[in-house]
């Protein structure tokens, strides 16, 4: 080992802020010290019945005990840890309090803090001091005061081992302070880690958090996607008329206006629920359901899809969960039909008491393959992936595939528990 690499310990950043984490221990033990100093003059002294002082002590030990399994002192322990000891520790689960297994490390980590804490501000008050008094005496400054006094088998006559003693001291001490920061930064994540309780509660807000952001994506794929696929079929169809059949234009020209406004505005739902501005209150737009179906079928009719719709039943008897993902489901298929179909499309409802049954089917183009997503999966896959993602959240079944020189979407949504 080098001289620098030696040295480096001494000098490093880690080494100061690990201090200065040790010497916050030594400030939070100080009331624990000076209740100590008081009941020992209390025990030794005679004035006061001792019967009192050890009720006055029990009442003491449970207020200085109380504080070390709070979940608030846990937090802040954790917060000087990531601050000073550059630990990587997760905030406390919120609103999960701590069992008794993690309340008794968190106490255990606490007291350790103080204990240790505690000695290396001894250490600093007295050995720091004395060190620099030996260092001084050998350029004579304070020389008259240590040539009085005597050291263990030195008195002030040894100058010259006095000063070696003195940066030994100041030494030992820089390298007892960088060992004990870098134990407490490895015993850490031991005692103030999350429990299993916090890991499974952590991992649900991830799971959570993914499951909403995956919704997110399937909202913007599919209302976004729909729109796309309207304005660019209604603008290629209005090219090829465009001098021969104005009127036709100009009913392109306005569906493809309404699909902009409608994926706009829905574009501005999901932005809002990403950006939830005013607090937890997030820009809201009413959400497509079906009893938004007919006009579904409009869009995709002006685009020159021909559509077969049969309904059996009320559709605003269905729970509204079920309602807004049917719809989805509905306009996917419907956009992909129009993309990749030919020929009319038939779709079928039928609201059972405790399920929604639905089927979408079409003819296929033969020049390309019928689920055109999975040739080619930055086109039609993710909305196939999305329409399996609404079913199985739903707890339904989903079929998708070629039957017979059609291309069949069939789906059940039950509604149990959706309500």
């Amino acid at each position: 080992m080098t001289p620098r690499a030696a040295l480096a310990p001494l000098v490093a950043g880690s080494t100061w802020r690990r201090g200065v984490f040790l010497l916050l221990g030594g400030v939070l033990a100080l009331p624990y010290g000076l209740l100590g100093v008081t009941f020992v003059q209390l025990l030794t002294g005679s004035e006061i019945p001792r019967p009192l002082v050890f009720a006055l002590l029990v009442i003491a030990l449970v207020i200085a005990v109380v504080p070390l399994l709070l979940d608030g002192s846990r937090a802040l322990e954790i917060a000087a840890v990531r601050a000073l000891l550059g630990v990587d520790l997760p905030d406390p689960a919120p609103g999960h309090s701590g069992d008794r297994d993690t309340r008794l490390r968190s106490a255990l980590w606490i007291a350790t803090h103080l204990i240790i804490g505690a000695l290396v501000m001894v250490a600093l008050i007295t050995a720091v001091p004395m060190a620099l008094a030996f260092i001084a005496q050998q350029f004579g400054i304070g020389a008259d005061l240590v040539s009085r006094e005597r050291f263990g088998p030195l008195d002030g006559r040894d100058t010259g081992w006095l000063t070696l003693t003195g940066v030994v001291l100041l030494v030992g001490l820089g390298y007892a302070v960088a060992g004990l920061g870098a134990l407490a930064g490895s015993m850490a994540p031991v005692l103030l880690g999350p429990a299993p309780a916090e890991r499974i509660a952590a991992l649900e807000v991830r799971a959570t958090r993914l499951a909403e952001r995956n919704r997110l994506a399937r909202e913007l794929h599919d209302s976004v996607g729909h729109a796309l696929t309207v304005a660019t079929l209604q603008a290629g169809a209005a090219r090829e008329v465009l001098d021969t059949d104005r009127e036709f234009v100009r009913r392109a020209l306005t569906a493809i206006e309404e699909a902009g406004r409608t994926a706009m505005d829905e574009l501005d739902h999901v932005l809002g629920l990403l950006r939830e501005t005013g607090g937890d209150r997030p820009a809201v737009a009413p959400q497509r359901t079906l009893a938004d179906l007919d006009r579904l079928v409009s869009d995709a009719r002006a685009t020159g899809l021909a559509v077969h719709a049969h309904r059996a039943g009320d559709v605003s008897q269905v729970p509204s969960v079920v309602s807004r993902e049917g719809y989805r489901i509905v306009q996917e298929g419907l956009t992909n039909a129009a993309r990749y179909g030919h020929g009319p499309v038939t779709l079928r409802l039928d609201l059972h008491p405790d399920a929604l049954e639905l089927e979408l089917a079409n003819a296929v183009r033969h020049a390309c393959r019928a689920d055109a997503g999975r040739a080619d999966p930055g086109r039609g896959g993710r909305g196939l992936d999305g329409m399996r993602e609404r079913v199985l959240l739903l707890g339904g079944r989903l079929s998708v595939g070629p039957d017979g020189g059609r291309w069949l979407i069939r789906a059940r949504l039950p509604y149990e528990g959706t309500r």
